[in-house]
């Protein structure tokens, strides 16, 4: 049974942004968080200790898109000697909201590359539901785990492009034995359903300022946009992963820790401005972190409960 489903509403968020902000008033150090925002919260446990991130790849993906997201895990927790800014560092900024839960004895959380499922036929058809999902994510190992589902291009997922490009929640485990909880993520590739709703900044918008796209950091714009929006929903997994840890807002379309700062990826950034990046000489590639294996990523910014604004890497 589904116990939580937290949702990326980047479609809602982008246009709440765009009315809020009107274009002759905007100035390139405007945040895009106009006023102070304080996170609650709310007691629940956090994702501690030693996970895995096990990933459940529904539909037809080629080796190098999936090089692509393994490499942003395996980035999360390399301790190879990686080029600053790095993946590292974006997500040491996490460890602020475990200093907050246990000021006394901080905890944390490590990631790590799990198990890779490949259903390439479609087990389940090419349009699922929510509960379809959730079927799929249980394929993962559920013992301090994370299992995300990625989908494919084409397949239609219940709600995608329309109100979310991703989401997270908890699922009662199938395993025997004690009752327990496993975490899960899924993410679906808008790159010929939604680009310019799920993989802006790297297709131009369906709405607001129109201004050239970046170009992707991996040259491949459904994957890339995938990368941002599984980072998301990887700091909102760690930090209110059943629905009541911190977040501000009602439960049921909550702000965590990287949804609090939509669009924002460096600083200076605005509705329609991703910020000021880190740009590659030789591909006009637009990123603000290095991964492993000499990878480019561009990640979101994670709302700073101890100083209510958004931190970025650049």
């Amino acid at each position: 049974m589904e116990k939580a489903h937290h949702k990326v509403l980047q479609l809602f968020v982008f246009l709440f942004l765009l009315t809020r902000f009107s274009s002759a008033a905007r100035q390139l150090t405007e945040s895009p968080v106009s006023s102070p925002m304080k996170f609650q919260y709310h007691k629940g446990p956090l994702l501690t200790g030693k996970f895995s991130v096990n990933l459940i790849w529904y539909g037809k993906f080629k080796p190098t898109q999936r090089a692509i997201v393994s490499d942003f895990i395996t980035s999360l927790s390399s301790s190879s000697k990686t080029a600053q800014p790095s993946v590292v560092a974006w997500w040491a900024a996490i460890g602020e909201y475990y200093h907050l839960a246990n000021s006394k004895k901080p905890s944390s959380l490590s990631l790590s590359l799990g198990k890779q499922v490949l259903d390439e036929n479609y087990s389940l058809g090419k349009s699922l539901t929510s509960e379809q999902i959730v079927h799929l994510a249980s394929k993962g190992e559920q013992s301090y785990a994370i299992n995300v589902v990625l989908t494919a291009a084409d397949v239609a997922v219940e709600g995608f492009c329309v109100s979310t490009c991703g989401s997270h929640g908890s699922s009662e485990s199938t395993g025997k034995g004690k009752a327990s909880k496993f975490a899960y993520i899924w993410v679906g590739n808008s790159e010929t359903q939604c680009p310019g709703q799920c993989a802006w900044p790297f297709h131009q918008p369906i709405y607001g300022p129109q201004g050239p796209p970046l170009v992707a950091p991996n040259n491949d714009v459904g994957l890339d946009g995938m990368v941002i929006n599984l980072a998301s929903l990887l700091a909102g997994t760690a930090t209110n992963p059943f629905g009541n840890g911190f977040f501000q807002g009602p439960k049921e379309a909550p702000l965590e820790a990287a949804s609090a700062c939509p669009g924002v990826y460096g600083k200076g950034a605005y509705p329609g401005y991703a910020g000021n990046l880190l740009v590659d000489t030789a591909s006009g590639a637009s990123y603000n972190a290095y991964g492993v294996n000499r990878r480019k990523y561009l990640l979101p910014a994670i709302f700073d409960p101890s100083t209510s604004s958004c931190s970025t890497l650049v």
